[in-house]
């Protein structure tokens, strides 16, 4: 089980709430411009990983949809995180 330090430049955090409204590093981030935001922090950093976390009670069609706005950006590394 190998740790690998990822330096915090390289992260993006998206939040989804029980509500579907998301932030983007701590930003209220309308669904709709998830893939313009992500796809500009991409073209500045081709390193970087989305990190998205889903309130237990997030519908899975506000998840989806959230996961449709990473790829529209290209985003390919998406890590999908736990959040209890």
């Amino acid at each position: 089980d190998m740790e690998i330090e990822i330096r915090k430049e390289n992260i993006l955090n998206c939040l989804i709430n029980s509500q579907g409204k998301v932030l983007l590093d701590e930003e209220p981030t309308s669904v709709e411009k998830i893939h313009r935001i992500v796809g500009e922090r991409l073209r500045s950093n081709d390193k970087l990983i989305v990190s998205v976390k889903a309130h237990p009670k997030t519908s899975y069609s506000d998840y989806v949809k959230v996961i449709d706005q990473l790829k529209m950006a290209d985003a390919k590394r998406i890590s999908i995180a736990n959040s209890n």
